[in-house]
């Protein structure tokens, strides 16, 4: 039986909330260690998982139990964190966007070619079983060839503009609407359609200051965009051109969620949840064939999750952990990797460069 993946989460809030009980459950994976700058921080987290920490970076890469890493840094450090994992020969789980810009991303892509390591990316709608369900559906041809496609990610979770100011309000540390949702959109487009070929982007601001955290009731101000309006032209698998629009907001109140549209000469397809609370669980799948009514697809149990948990995220990002540490054991590359999240951040570049 081969040895599970020994590894350390570096950062936590979703590294402690998801990824440490999927490393627990997924048979390829054993967390191992835990690190966070903050030493408080970083002492709670290890006395409630009963794991050892640092807080030096160095220190953990010396670790000689770590053989892999899960970065979910916030955006800013990740590309330093990720490098420097990388020159020390470890595996690595990043989480997106992955570095600030594409450059960033492909310079990691490059140092984990010369050193023969594996790298994957958390685009976990990959992981789905209803988004991998729509892939079989497009790739059997029933909908014959696209015409359009539209997608909708319209949430409210940033609407209330009494939530504090944080990185997330600033542009320059990765905040905004097109590392939180839009890398996940711009992947999941180009892996059911195919790659972006051309792009134009309206960027905006609803809420330009929010509070500080520290109960002083100042205000700070906000640049990183909150809604963002795309329109793309895909070149799909089978070699044609269909146009797309992407609409994502962090700030619709009652927003109707996340929906995907696929308009073909023989076919619809409509995959989509209003689940606010879970960006997971609520999913639901509809086609139609030649013009007749939408009808829900039942799901198959091909893709279904062998555990699921309260917490919709995390069954998805145990399947990816299961296929990133069958990736390393193997020595083979990672799907989804950094050559897809190089694709979805050069996305993200030109919607701020055409929307700025």
């Amino acid at each position: 039986m081969t040895k599970p993946l020994g590894v350390a989460i570096a950062g936590l809030g979703f590294g402690e909330a998801v990824h440490l009980p999927a490393l627990r459950a997924c048979p390829g994976t054993t967390p191992v260690a835990l690190w966070h700058p903050r030493a408080e921080r970083l002492e709670a987290a290890c006395r409630s998982a009963e794991l050892p920490g640092h807080s030096d970076f160095d220190a953990l890469l010396a670790n000689p139990a770590v053989e892999a890493i899960v970065i979910t840094t916030p955006p800013a450090p990740r590309f330093d964190l990720a490098r420097r994992a990388l020159e020390a020969g470890k595996h690595l789980l990043l989480e997106k966007p992955v570095a600030l810009c594409a450059e960033q991303v492909e310079s990691l892509q490059r140092l984990a070619l010369q050193r023969g390591l594996t790298v994957a990316v958390d685009f976990e709608y990959r992981a789905v079983p209803l988004f991998q369900q729509l892939a079989a559906l497009l790739e059997s041809g029933s909908l014959g060839e696209l015409v359009l496609v539209k997608f909708d990610w319209l949430m409210g979770s940033r609407a209330d503009a009494s939530r504090p100011w944080s990185w997330y309000s600033q542009a320059a540390e990765g905040g905004g609407v097109l590392g939180a949702l839009g890398t996940h959109a711009f992947d999941t487009l180009h892996w059911l359609v195919g790659p972006t070929h051309s792009l134009q982007a309206q960027l905006s601001t609803a809420i330009r200051e929010r509070p500080l955290a520290d109960g002083s009731g100042r205000l700070a101000s906000v640049d990183a965009e909150d809604i963002a309006l795309v329109q793309l032209e895909l070149e799909t698998h089978q070699g044609q051109r269909v146009p797309a629009q992407l609409n994502l907001a962090s700030v619709a109140r009652r927003g109707r969620g996340c929906w995907l549209e696929l308009y073909g000469r023989d076919g619809t397809a409509v995959l989509g949840s209003d689940n606010q609370a879970d960006y997971v669980h609520g999913f639901g799948l509809w086609q139609s064939q030649a013009g007749e009514p939408l009808r829900p697809v039942d799901a198959d149990a091909r893709w279904s999750f062998a555990r699921s948990w309260s917490d919709g995220r995390i069954a998805p990002v145990e399947r990816i952990h299961s296929w990133w540490s069958a990736a390393v054991r193997e020595g083979r590359p990672m799907v989804p990797g950094l050559g897809e999240a190089v694709r979805s951040q050069h996305c993200c570049d030109w919607a701020r460069q055409s929307g700025s």
